[in-house]
């Protein structure tokens, strides 16, 4: 009951977070962020109690992640038309970062397919696309799990054959408390000055 009422008021969030606003990170890039304390907000994704497991077979909860900014997409490996064009665009956020911030900030690919994307389908993908750096995530759930994380994230996702999906092109960005700073949905999506913003949020 309690993870139903924690979905339900963060979807509700969603609603004023504009997704395609490009003025909004810079916005919240003028505030500081709050210190990281023991008690993270009401409305943090840490909140969440589900269980994911890595590309390197480790479960790990997403409250382990807290002190690290999060930019965050839900795809599938087996993919060949938009998860493409979402990795490039998580690929040139990371390329704009210095790579003295890079140990700040975790870059997480989240899979809508759980059934599919094995911990080794997860690394060998990882390594097919170059993303085997600290800084690279992949996340895999259970069905149930990853259905309420998608509905956190406002992502919708179908299963149109028995090997393809129908989904959101959305890209989140969560501060160091878990808390949602931005979100824009779209292929192609860049943003300006991406060191600068991330760091606001460190």
């Amino acid at each position: 009951m309690k993870r139903t009422i924690f979905i339900s008021i963060f979807s509700l969030l969603l609603i004023g977070c504009n997704k395609t606003d490009d003025g909004l990170v810079d916005r919240l890039a003028e505030n500081e962020p709050a210190e990281i304390n023991k008690e993270v907000p009401e409305m943090s994704v840490f909140n969440l109690p589900a269980t994911w497991t890595t590309q390197d077979n480790k479960d790990i909860e997403l409250k382990d992640l807290q002190g690290k900014v999060l930019v965050m997409v839900m795809i599938y490996t087996s993919c060949k038309a938009a998860c493409p064009r979402l990795v490039a665009d998580m690929r040139n956020i990371e390329k704009q970062m210095p790579k003295k911030d890079l140990d700040k900030v975790q870059f997480i690919m989240v899979s809508i397919d759980p059934e599919t994307d094995t911990p080794g389908n997860l690394k060998k993908f990882a390594a097919e696309n170059l993303m085997e750096e600290p800084h690279w995530m992949f996340l895999r759930g259970t069905p149930e799990d990853t259905r309420e994380f998608a509905a956190v994230l406002a992502v919708s996702y179908k299963k149109i054959t028995p090997i393809d999906f129908s989904h959101s092109n959305i890209i989140s960005v969560f501060d160091k408390q878990g808390v949602m700073v931005h979100q824009q949905e779209g292929l192609g999506w860049t943003m300006k000055k991406p060191s600068h913003q991330l760091r606001k949020r460190w």
